[in-house]
Formats: structure tokens, sequence, C-alpha cells
């Protein structure tokens, strides 16, 4: 039976993660900060084995690398807000950096033979000059997540190529889903359209309407890693649907979905606003595609609607 381990195993990447691995009959090991209410709640976390270890604590990550042997280990915690301004950044940088840099170095020092999938970002182009980005495009990051995502590639990177271990990244672009955190637009639009259809709220306040991202089903990104870990050879892939898709066209699909006009409900607030690139932030995913076949399967459309459904359901057990 393969064993594997996932950090940022709650997170929502790690959950469908986690999910897809042990219907495949994978040993699912991953790492949690504290034993926290949601792996409590959802029987999914009782088929894995959770170890509480924060990965910046070197000592304790060596302890339990030198005890359980793992196939693979996809590496997908980071914090991850990347509205946050440059300035207030301290704790993401330090944090995303330094944790890396101890985990790749307890596996080389422990488990050199594992194979490790590195979760990088979009956000590692930060302001491109070019659209659409490919595996070749220059990294430009212009948050402290795209930053310390930044630096903790190169230094998997240099794991590869200066170990010779296998280090796959996977550089993904927006992806969403109903595990999604509210503080991303995606999931504030749903929730908050599934709130009105309830009588809950009245409206919802967005930034720019018009702000344009490559967004993608995470389910299907999940599958899209788990194919970059196992090719022949460790390299770097775009993961991306490739089309552009604004708020305004969130809004749209989310309300009407619930029968409702989306010009009554939401509001315009600079204040929720980031500053826009003048070219886009939009992948290109040749790469992945013609090395593994990977294409995403889920449409924008249908994305959205799952979304809108599972908070309508949520909301629905809160008023029952």
């Amino acid at each position: 039976m393969k064993k594997v381990l996932i950090t940022g195993i709650t997170g929502q990447d790690g959950y469908y993660l986690a999910r897809q691995l042990i219907e495949d009959g994978c040993e699912v090991h991953g790492f949690i900060q504290r034993p926290q209410i949601e792996t409590r709640k959802d029987p999914l976390y009782d088929k894995c084995t959770l170890h509480v270890a924060r990965l910046d604590n070197m000592p304790l990550i060596c302890s339990l690398l030198s005890q359980t042997r793992f196939d693979e280990c996809y590496h997908l915690a980071a914090s991850s807000f990347v509205g946050e301004k440059l300035a207030d950044g301290w704790h993401t940088i330090q944090n995303n950096i330094s944790c890396t840099h101890h985990l790749m170095a307890a596996l080389h020092q422990f488990q050199p033979s594992c194979r490790v999938y590195f979760a990088g970002s979009s956000e590692m182009f930060g302001r491109p000059q070019t659209a659409p980005q490919t595996e070749q495009t220059p990294f430009t990051p212009r948050s402290a997540y795209g930053i310390s995502k930044l630096a903790s590639y190169h230094i998997v990177r240099n794991y590869r190529d200066d170990f010779g271990m296998y280090c796959a990244v996977g550089i993904l672009y927006n992806h969403e889903s109903p595990r999604r955190p509210r503080e991303f637009v995606t999931r504030k639009i749903t929730a908050a359209a599934a709130e009105i259809k309830a009588g809950l709220r009245q409206t919802v306040e967005v930034g720019d309407l018009d702000a344009k991202r490559d967004w993608g089903f995470a389910p299907d990104y999940v599958k899209a890693m788990r194919a970059i870990i196992r090719l022949p050879e460790p390299s770097d892939y775009v993961v991306s649907t490739g089309v552009l898709h604004s708020v305004r066209d969130i809004c749209q699909v989310a309300f009407s979905h619930l029968g409702l006009d989306w010009n009554n409900h939401v509001r315009v607030n600079p204040a929720y606003g980031r500053i826009e690139t003048q070219v886009p932030l939009l992948g290109c995913s040749d790469k992945i595609h013609r090395e593994t076949g990977w294409q995403p399967v889920t449409s924008f459309e249908m994305m959205i609607r799952l979304m809108v459904d599972a908070d309508f359901e949520r909301v629905s057990h809160m008023a029952s």
C-alpha cells in the first residue's frame, strides 16, 4: 500500500487530495498544527493518520520523518491570503519559506527517495509582461504570498537540481470549490447569494466587478497534482483553464442559479479591490496536457453552481 504525506491536509486542496488518495487505496498521513474541529466533524479524517506538528518545528518533523517511510509527499501547506499588503506580510513570507526549507531538509536527510510535489502559484508570475504564461515566463511576484511562494519554489528546485531528489512543481492558477474560505471572492459571492435567497441578508460588497482571473475547480487541479508527481522525471507545470472570467461573471452565475437578479444585491466597495495588472494572469497548460493528458473537466459555470448549492444547503441546515 502506497504511503502518502500531505502538509495542509485540512485545507481545500488537502481535503480533496486525501479523498482521492483514500479512494485509490493509499495510506494517507497529514501534518496538522493542532487537533482541529473540522478534523473531528468530517469522517474523511478518521481514515487518515494525523500528526500534530508545526512545520517550523524542525526536531519534531525530523523525528516523524525518521519513523515512517513515505512514497509521496505533497507540500500544500502555506499562509495564503493573496490580498495581504506587502508591508504586513512578514509572517506570510517567514512562515512559507521556513516551513518549506525545514520540510525539504528533513526529507533530504531521512527520505531522499520520497517523491515531492510542491504547490506553486500563479502569484509567482505577479506582474507578467505576456499572456498566457507558460513555464518559461519570468517570475515577477508583487505580493507577500507570491514572493514567499517563489522563494520556496527555488528551495525545492535546488533540492531537485543539486541533490537529485524527485521534486515536481505545479504552478496552479486560482482554483475554487465549496471548501474555499469565505475571504476569497468566489466563495464570498456564492455564500452571500445563498444567504440572500434564504432571507438572511440583502446585499454583498465586492471590490471590482471587472477584475478577471483564470478560475478552475479544485478537485480537477488535485488530479493534476497526482499526474505531475507520477511522471518519470520531475519538472514544473502550469495548471490552469486558459480562460478568463470576471467577478461580474461569478455574480451572474451565482445569483441566476437561485433565481435572483445580482444587480439588486451586489454593491461595489473600492476598499475590497486590488490593483489589477494590464496583462492578466492567464495560464497555458499545454505542457501538462501534452505529457499527462490532464485537462480541466469542470466548467466555470458548473463550479459556481456547485458552490452555490453547497452554500444553500448549509444555510438551509442552519435555519432548520
